[in-house]
């Protein structure tokens, strides 16, 4: 497996496990019942199970141009060093952007997300 698409599982895995603590606080929040009905966001969870959610709104957003663009530099034969650094830099890019953004550090969030955004520059101008 290559560099690039061990990160994009490593992106894929995490996105697909945040919201596990913000579903649980969901619950406790407001119950099991809520949970599992149609519901709409109570107004009782904690504020960084709120942030929480929103990060992985965004994770989710973003997984889609990264793993598009990891598949394509695989597909091109596009794979070099500048390919495997940039996607190890935005799965840990990713990492600091939910715990940034679920302990409300605006700056850092913002820092780590430009860096993620800067990655998915560099792999396209690597595939073009």
């Amino acid at each position: 497996m290559s560099i690039e698409l061990f990160y994009l599982t490593a992106v894929a895995l995490l996105t697909a496990a945040i919201w596990v603590p913000y579903t649980l606080n969901y619950i406790i929040a407001g119950g099991l019942m809520n949970a599992v009905g149609p519901h709409a966001d109570i107004d009782n969870m904690a504020p960084w199970a709120v942030r929480m959610k929103k990060a992985h709104a965004n994770a989710i957003e973003n997984l889609v141009i990264f793993a598009a663009l990891v598949l394509v530099v695989h597909a091109d034969g596009a794979n070099n060093d500048l390919t495997a650094m940039a996607c190890m830099i935005y799965f840990w890019a990713r990492v600091v952007h939910l715990l940034t953004q679920t302990f409300g550090i605006p700056w850092v969030r913002t820092l780590a997300f430009a860096a993620g955004f800067g990655c998915q520059i560099a792999l396209g101008l690597q595939i073009l």
